[in-house]
C-alpha cells in the first residue's frame, strides 16, 4: 500500500478548453497542486531531503533551516517531519496566513522577516554558525534534478513526445532548469520559455532577482526565451483559470498561463505545456480572488 510520499508526482496534465486562443494548437496545464503538499515544490523538497540523507549529510539529529516564499516551505515542513527531522522556515512577513498555518500544522517553526532576500541572508548566517543545515534550494542541484527525474519525463510521456514548447514561471528556477535538461535531451528543437514579473510587479512565486541573489542553479543558456508578465495580467489570468477552466491555482500559475496563451497567439501550430504551480486555496486571505 502506498504511503504519502508515493503520491508525489505523476500529476494530471489537462488541455485548456476555453482559454486557448488558437485552434491549430493545444495548450496543456500540468496541475502540480495535486501533489500532497499542494504544489510543484513537493518534488524538489523530497529529493533534497532524501538525497542529503542518502549521502549522510543530514540525519534525524540535524536541524534544517530554509528561506522560502511559501510553497517550498510547506513541502519541506511535510517532508522533514515524515523523516523525523526538525526544521525552521524563514518567510517574508507579507506571506499569506494560510501558508504560515500550513507549515505550523506540519510541525515546522516559522520565522517571518522583511523580504525573501533578508530571509536568505538570515538562513545562511544561522547555517554558518554550525547549528543548522541549509538545504539551499537556490544553489542545490537536487532541486532541478527532481524535475529532470520526474516532471520532464512525465510531460514527455503524457504528450507522447509531441510537446513543442514548455512554459514555466521562474523563482528558484529549479523547475525550468530540470525540465529543460530532460526535454532538450529528447528534442533539441523544443523551446523552453520562462516567465518573470515586469519591473515593479509583485507576483508570489515568480521573481526578478537582483544580480547578487540570482539562484546559482540558473543557467541562462537553458532558457530559449523569457517573457515578462505584469501583476495585473497574472491576477486576471488566475481568476480566468478558475472561472473558465475550473483550475483553482495561485498567481504564479496565472503568470505562466498568461505567457503560454500569449505564445499560442504567435504560433502556427504546436503543443504547449505550462506548469500550474500550486492550488488557489493558499491565497484566499489575499485579494487575489476578491
Amino acid at each position: 500500500m502506498a504511503g504519502i510520499l508515493d503520491t508525489v508526482g505523476n500529476t494530471p496534465q489537462i488541455a485548456l478548453q476555453r482559454l486557448n486562443p488558437n485552434p491549430r494548437l493545444r495548450i496543456y496545464a500540468k496541475l502540480e497542486g495535486n501533489n500532497p503538499g499542494g504544489s510543484v515544490k513537493d518534488r524538489p523538497a523530497l529529493n533534497m531531503i532524501r538525497s542529503a540523507l542518502e549521502r549522510g549529510e543530514i540525519n534525524k539529529e540535524t536541524k534544517l533551516i530554509e528561506a522560502t516564499s511559501g510553497n517550498t516551505g510547506i513541502a519541506l515542513a511535510l517532508m522533514a517531519k515524515l523523516y523525523g527531522i526538525e526544521i525552521e522556515l524563514v518567510m517574508p512577513a507579507s506571506s499569506t496566513r494560510e501558508r504560515v498555518l500550513t507549515m505550523e500544522a506540519f510541525g515546522a517553526t516559522v520565522t517571518l522577516l522583511e523580504n525573501i532576500e533578508t530571509c536568505r541572508d538570515y538562513a545562511e548566517e544561522k547555517a554558518a554558525s554550525g547549528t543548522f543545515h541549509l538545504l539551499n534550494q537556490f544553489s542545490n542541484p537536487d532541486n532541478y534534478m527532481a524535475h529532470y527525474k520526474t516532471t520532464g519525463p512525465e510531460i514527455w510521456k503524457d504528450t507522447e513526445g509531441q510537446v513543442t514548447h514548455f512554459v514555466s514561471s521562474m523563482g528558484t528556477t529549479g523547475t525550468i532548469m530540470g525540465c529543460s535538461r530532460f526535454l532538450k535531451e529528447q528534442n533539441s528543437n523544443l523551446q523552453i520559455v520562462g516567465c518573470q514579473p515586469t519591473e515593479e510587479s509583485s507576483i508570489p512565486g515568480i521573481r526578478r532577482w537582483p544580480v547578487e541573489y540570482l539562484p546559482k542553479i540558473f543557467e541562462p543558456a537553458r532558457v530559449d526565451r523569457i517573457m515578462d508578465v505584469s501583476q495585473q495580467e497574472a491576477t486576471e489570468m488566475t481568476r480566468r483559470l478558475a472561472r473558465e477552466e475550473g483550475i483553482f491555482a495561485g498567481m504564479s500559475s496565472g503568470g505562466a498561463a498568461a505567457a503560454a496563451i500569449r505564445l499560442a497567439q504567435e504560433l502556427e501550430s504546436g503543443v504547449i505545456v505550462f506548469i500550474c504551480c500550486d492550488r488557489g486555496d493558499r491565497y484566499l486571505s489575499s485579494d487575489l480572488f476578491g
